[in-house]
């Protein structure tokens, strides 16, 4: 899969969710931002699981101001853990549309290359149930 052909896939989605090491495609990538900001100006739901690190508070500053969101929207979609040694080694990945024909893709979290992996259904499914389960865990809500 392409990033263009993933960029059709966010444009339908009415619900992304993102586990990123640093933000960098909704911050940094031109086209990923486009499509973001289309997005939440159509209301599609965004959900994020990002670490507790200094690119991350740098990136979250910028998608803020690029997205005109609100401190409170910020708390409400973004989920932030303790940082990890396994940061560097964590693609992005996104699932598109969980609680229907739930899709996955991962690409490499700080490059503007071209490829993207499209994860299995079962793996979709199964990477769904475990960021939902870890967003109720720590936010006590259902993304």
């Amino acid at each position: 899969m392409t990033i263009k052909q993933l960029i059709k896939l966010e444009d339908k989605a009415k619900e992304v969710w993102v586990i990123s090491p640093s933000l960098h495609y909704d911050t940094e990538n031109k086209d990923f931002s486009e499509i973001v900001s289309v997005n939440l100006g159509e209301k599609t739901k965004y959900r994020y699981i990002v670490p507790a690190t200094k690119q991350i508070e740098k990136n979250l500053a910028t998608y803020q101001k690029m997205y005109k969101v609100s401190d409170e929207e910020i708390s409400r979609n973004f989920l932030i853990l303790p940082e990890s040694e396994f940061n560097p080694f964590i693609m992005e990945c996104a699932i598109y549309d969980a609680s229907g024909d739930c899709i996955a893709c991962a690409a490499p979290a700080q490059e503007d290359g071209n490829d993207v992996i499209k994860l299995h259904r079962d793996s979709a499914k199964t990477m769904a149930k475990h960021f939902k389960a870890i967003w109720k865990r720590y936010k006590r809500t259902r993304p």
